[in-house]
């Protein structure tokens, strides 16, 4: 039984991340009808947009906006680019930066919690190890529960930092990037564009399940 539970959490963790590696590499066939790369188009509508300040450039830690130093950053693939794909994902990322310039409330928010997240998921990997030793040196009935309490909220909050996300990875996507693109995708071009939008947005599906399923190993590994 325990073997077919873990067997479904795996397959519902890689289909979402395998159907948007999937969706990504479908669309990522060099077109000559596209009159830029990925990253003249981020610049293009920044410019246009009339946002300033913001910066585009490759990344070699995948496609991204940082708020805080205000960068659009596109992989080598997407900002060198010429595919339905590498403009899709540029206009998603641009989609970030003009939710930033307008001071869209989630943004902010989102912004605050990922770093919230990634510092519990360090500290809750740290209890899940410690939890043992912490309870053989206190030898305190109620010890270990706690630890093992802490951690799982630890990890918790992580996953559900990623799942706020989605909200804002959608109006990115949808609110934001849709209609930029249907003044430089071609009308046949568009159902592709939606779907790499979509698989833009997903990723955070795959990194919330990524986190309970790591919280799920950690729980295994202390029951033994």
């Amino acid at each position: 039984m325990a073997v077919l539970l873990i067997g479904v959490l795996l397959l519902i963790f890689i289909l979402p991340n395998y159907w948007t590696k999937w969706v990504l590499s479908r669309h990522a066939r060099p077109r000559d009808d596209y009159p830029g790369t990925g990253g003249e188009l981020a610049r293009h509508l920044l410019e246009r947009l009339g946002i300033e300040g913001v910066e585009v450039e490759v990344s070699e830690h995948g496609d991204h906006y940082d708020p805080t130093a205000r960068r659009v950053r596109l992989s080598p693939e997407h900002y060198e680019g010429r595919s339905l794909t590498a403009v899709t994902v540029a206009a998603h990322e641009v989609g970030h930066a003009i939710q930033h310039a307008r001071g869209y409330a989630p943004l902010l928010a989102r912004t605050r919690l990922v770093g919230m997240a990634q510092q519990a998921e360090k500290i809750g990997a740290l209890l899940m190890m410690a939890a043992p030793f912490l309870f053989i040196l206190t030898r305190l009935p109620g010890g270990m529960l706690i630890v093992v309490l802490a951690a799982l909220i630890s990890f918790g909050t992580a996953a559900m930092v990623h799942l706020v996300t989605l909200p804002v990875e959608f109006d990115a996507s949808f609110q934001r990037a849709l209609p930029l693109l249907k003044d430089y995708v071609p009308p046949y071009d568009m159902p592709g564009a939606r779907h790499v939008l979509t698989a833009c947005a997903f990723t955070y599906v795959a990194a919330s399940l990524a986190s309970i399923l790591n919280l799920g190993r950690w729980l295994v590994i202390l029951r033994r």
